[in-house]
């Protein structure tokens, strides 16, 4: 009990507990902030990883688009519509799809 109070009268042990205090809770990068920053963090790495993946598919698509004529021409005629002279475009629309 006396090594205690002994403790609690040291000048230094008191100010290393209210430095820990402040870095905890007081200060600008208090444990919370530090928690927000990681978890900020984490979802940025995750997009990053999304759209990653995404434009190496899109790069696939254009190498893919740029060398072979028919995967174009499927690609316009599904995208955009577009047909021949002389052929007639029959749009399909679900209509369980269109309600959503």
């Amino acid at each position: 009990m006396k090594n205690l109070l002994n403790l609690l009268k040291n000048k230094f042990f008191l100010a290393g507990i209210a430095f820990l205090v402040w870095m905890v809770f007081f200060d600008r990068n208090d444990a919370a902030s530090q928690y927000d920053y990681r978890t900020k963090v984490q979802k940025l790495e995750e997009e990053k990883e999304f759209y990653t993946t995404e434009i190496a598919k899109a790069d696939k698509e254009l190498k893919e688009l740029t060398t072979n004529i028919q995967s174009l021409e499927k690609f316009a005629r599904e995208r955009y519509l577009m047909k021949r002279e002389n052929e007639d475009i029959f749009v399909v629309v679900d209509s369980k799809k269109e309600n959503k």
